[in-house]
């Protein structure tokens, strides 16, 4: 089985519930990714400044971005999530940065089997020092790198919906061979 490619998402019901495969746990310096070729999860790198993840992070599958990669996806949740671990989600924002490599854009979710969560539907209702925490940890996560990010204000669940369909649609058509793979 391949975690980008071969875990079903329900097109008609992703403004409720979507899958996201965990790469990094919240709270951890190591940043793993898929490898696009085996499915399996690697270490990229270890984190070069002092913070770590504040949520989940992962990818939604059968999702494709203009940086090559699945669409990326934080998710909220009381505990950290073994890597590799397909958690039900629900978009409540998205948060836009630009890299390196561009344009890299990130949906806020929910965990919707969490209760300390799955009521949330919109980031306005997070408290506000949960979102700055967000933003936070993408400016300055790739500092000691040298390398500069820009992150932009957070946007709403529904531009957050629009973009995975979008990206939905970006894999079709690179499966399909429209797009080429990068």
């Amino acid at each position: 089985m391949h975690a980008w490619h071969d875990i079903y998402v329900d097109d008609h019901h992703i403004d409720q519930v979507f899958p996201v495969v965990i790469e990094v746990p919240m709270g951890s310096k190591n940043k793993y990714e898929l490898d696009k070729e085996t499915g399996f999860i690697r270490l990229d790198r270890v984190l070069h400044s002092a913070v770590h993840y504040p949520a989940n992070y992962g990818f939604i599958p059968r999702t494709y971005c203009d940086d090559g990669d699945p669409l990326d996806a934080l998710v909220l949740a009381q505990e950290p999530v073994v890597p590799l671990t397909i958690v039900h989600a629900r978009a409540i924002g998205m948060m836009r940065m630009r890299d390196e490599k561009g344009l890299d854009d990130k949906v806020i979710a929910v965990s919707v089997r969490d209760p300390a969560f799955q009521e949330y539907t919109d980031h306005h209702a997070l408290p506000s020092y949960l979102l700055r925490e967000i933003k936070r940890f993408f400016e300055d996560y790739k500092v000691l790198e040298n390398k500069q990010v820009v992150v932009e204000d957070f946007m709403g669940p529904q531009d957050a919906h629009a973009i995975l369909r979008e990206s939905l649609d970006l894999y079709r058509q690179m499966r399909r061979g429209d797009l080429k793979k990068k």
